[in-house]
């Protein structure tokens, strides 16, 4: 029986993360990690063996603003319901290329911002249903197209002069042999993680360090401390996880975005004796040449991404020799789509691809994307690693697991998306019932 959208729900949904401070950094030091969230329904609602076939996808943002971002998404409804369920790459390129090059809606960006965001919420949402119709997770339903298939699902405008099609191909086809074993790989060890629990700017030095040294205990290489609010504090505190987890575990430092080119430069030699692994988003994400003073300027490695609007900035990323490491977001971008072309991008050029997770739900999509990566794309995961980030997973029906500091790959079919209803009941926004319990706590307070 064929199937059908039906429907197309969207909610504001927020947790109150800024009561404890995780996530705080010195750009942004009181979030409330949230989600725009968008549930694709069919007809009929279930497949033959019973299974929930909605498809689940959302934007993740910080609080404020959520509600501009689920309007948008709202705007994308007449291209979706009444279409017939995805179930191929062709469908899916149609769909995507429909969201973005609308001449009307692309005008607010162009392709940037918070409509580019809402049609990757949809995009990914469209995948998720795909891969459930596949009986597959979302890595392993990428990995098993053919490289014709992930090529017809990239678009190319803008990108050609620096990866074209038979480029792609070339790449795709040239990781072709491997694909099963490295398939077998993955489920047995997982992919590479590393965590940035320990790091957050609001937290005490005891915290950081009792943090940090749990980290090492459970097995993560690598950690992360947010850096950019005061350079003497900066260097008490990467001494102190220095100390704490010695000289073998990477320690990578975060400005999110809080310096100008000199500052950055600066900061980062004062730090450079600590031994920071990289330093991410040391500058604006769209200041490419800006980057690559940061890069030429001092001796630590650079990142950045997870606030890069579309694959053409990173691309001038790449081509400028701007960064040594790129850092894809699952909900930034336009949807798997767009991350593909991104992902092409930097096997091209040769740079390592570390992604931005945490956040709401960040984790469960973004290791999808790297797994694809590693299996039919570089075929590495060297110098390759996940962002993990320890809170709000209780609230995913399929959450990510870390096992010994590594991704254990998913196996239930779809994006790792669904959000459990009792979860969005409860944090929808303002009605829901921990709001209304803040709101009254707050007036009491006045």
């Amino acid at each position: 029986m064929s199937q059908t959208v039906t429907d197309f729900e969207v909610h504001d949904i927020r947790f109150p993360t800024s009561e404890q401070l995780d996530g705080s950094d010195a750009m942004n030091p009181d979030p409330d990690y949230s989600a725009a969230y968008v549930v694709l329904s069919t007809a009929p609602a279930h497949g033959t063996d019973g299974t929930d076939i909605e498809g689940h996808g959302f934007c993740f943002t910080i609080g404020r603003g959520n509600e501009v971002m689920a309007a948008a998404i709202e705007a994308l409804r007449p291209y979706v319901v009444g279409r017939p369920v995805p179930r191929t790459a062709a469908d899916l390129a149609a769909l995507h290329r429909e969201l973005t090059h609308d001449s009307q809606l692309r005008w607010l960006g162009p392709e940037k911002g918070v409509m580019h965001m809402a049609a990757g919420a949809v995009v990914n949402a469209a995948w998720d249903l795909a891969a459930k119709q596949a009986g597959r997770p979302v890595w392993q339903f990428l990995a098993e197209m053919t490289p014709e298939e992930i090529v017809s699902l990239v678009d190319f405008r803008y990108l050609t002069d620096a990866l074209t099609p038979d480029e792609a191909l070339a790449i795709l086809r040239a990781a072709e042999p491997g694909r099963a074993e490295r398939t077998e790989r993955l489920r047995a060890e997982g992919y590479p993680a590393y965590t940035t629990s320990p790091g957050w700017l609001g937290y005490t030095d005891d915290k950081l360090v009792g943090l940090a040294k749990e980290a090492v205990a459970d097995g993560f290489t690598q950690i992360k401390l947010k850096v950019g609010g005061n350079l003497g504090d900066d260097v008490r505190r990467l001494a102190l996880a220095r100390e704490a987890v010695g000289p073998d575990v990477r320690i990578a430092v975060d400005a999110n975005q809080r310096w100008d080119v000199a500052d950055a430069v600066k900061w980062m030699n004062a730090l450079a004796p600590y031994d920071p692994h990289w330093i991410e988003e040391p500058t604006s994400p769209d200041d490419i040449l800006g980057h690559a003073a940061v890069r030429a300027g001092q001796p630590v490695k650079v990142a950045t991404g997870e606030h890069v609007a579309n694959r053409v900035v990173f691309k001038q990323l790449l081509q400028a020799g701007a960064v040594d490491f790129v850092q894809i977001d699952a909900a930034r971008v336009a949807g798997v789509n767009e991350n593909l072309a991104i992902l092409l991008l930097a096997a091209k050029y040769g740079v390592p691809v570390c992604p931005h997770a945490g956040g709401v739900g960040l984790c469960e999509l973004v290791q999808h994307l790297s797994m694809f990566d590693y299996v039919a794309v570089s075929g590495s995961w060297e110098n390759r690693v996940i962002e993990y980030v320890d809170h709000l997973h209780e609230h995913f029906a399929d959450p990510t697991v870390i096992e010994s500091g590594r991704y254990a790959a998913p196996s239930s079919p779809g994006f790792s998306a669904r959000m459990l209803p009792e979860s969005i009941a409860a944090h929808r926004y303002p009605e829901g019932p921990v709001w209304q319990a803040r709101r009254t706590t707050e007036e009491d307070d006045r």
